[in-house]
């Protein structure tokens, strides 16, 4: 691996920034299950990467965010110059900061799209700004560094959310705030709650609405939704850790180790066992 430099900058483990540089095209193999939030910038490089299952394809100049629990793949990347930025919820809340930010369901928590951003001269411009200033700040270890780095982070976040919006048209209808919605709040219980009726019944209206709200968007069911939220998560579990398929049923809300063998094969077309088998 012909890496010519690789610096750290960290902020008490909660916060950091890497920087790579390689001295020529290489290929580095690797396979990681996310536990923080991150950000990756590849200014300079193509390759094809596995997330969660779905493979992307890049070429120069795209930043890409993941979420903790995904599953991120390198299937080939020749990279010259990137950045990666990783911080934990203690340090920077995307949940807490939504109203200011709105990144929550658009960069991060949203599995459901490309998480692929292409900034053009003028973002990319700013960014590298950002960037700077951050690595200048990690150097300088000053008082409130904290909040000095949380900005800078906030920053990055806030232009990143506008390319995505200037690229991609960020629909802020009923529909649409409505799909939101649903869809973040399967993300936090998709593993105890398993019914449309459970999610409507916290949204405040009816299991019928949400139907008809899902169907003027041309999206799935939100049966299907919350069906295909649990497979991703057990197809994670089974790969990525040593559970036995009892024990993923039951980290999965399911009482009933069977029932759970069941609804994998009907939607995968092969049992968990062999799922995990032919990956």
């Amino acid at each position: 691996m012909a890496v010519q430099d690789i610096v750290k900058y960290s902020f008490k483990e909660t916060f950091s920034l890497s920087t790579v540089a390689f001295e020529k095209a290489c290929t580095i193999d690797h396979s990681a299950k996310q536990n923080a939030y991150s950000i990756y910038w590849i200014q300079e490089g193509q390759g094809t990467y596995n997330i969660d299952f779905e493979q992307y394809t890049f070429s120069d100049n795209v930043l890409f965010f993941l979420s903790p629990g995904q599953v991120f793949t390198v299937d080939s990347e020749k990279i010259k110059t990137a950045y990666k930025l990783t911080f934990v919820k203690d340090f920077y809340c995307i949940q807490t900061h939504d109203k200011e930010v709105a990144c929550n369901g658009i960069l991060f928590n949203n599995i459901y799209e490309t998480p692929f951003v292409k900034p053009c001269k003028k973002d990319t411009a700013k960014l590298n700004f950002i960037l700077e200033s951050l690595i200048d700040e990690f150097q300088q270890e000053e008082t409130a560094q904290y909040d000095m780095l949380q900005a800078y982070l906030k920053q990055f976040i806030i232009h990143a959310v506008r390319v995505k919006k200037e690229n991609h048209v960020i629909k802020e209808d009923a529909e649409t705030r409505l799909f939101k919605d649903f869809s973040l709040l399967v993300e936090q219980n998709f593993k105890t709650m398993h019914s449309v009726t459970d999610y409507a019944n916290r949204l405040g209206i009816s299991p019928k609405s949400i139907s008809k709200h899902f169907q003027k968007m041309g999206a799935k069911t939100p049966s299907d939704f919350i069906k295909n939220r649990i497979i991703l998560e057990a197809k994670r579990l089974l790969i990525y850790t040593d559970f036995t398929v009892k024990e993923i049923a039951f980290e999965l809300g399911f009482n009933d180790p069977a029932y759970f063998t069941r609804f994998f094969t009907k939607a995968m077309q092969k049992s968990p066992l062999q799922f995990k088998k032919d990956y």
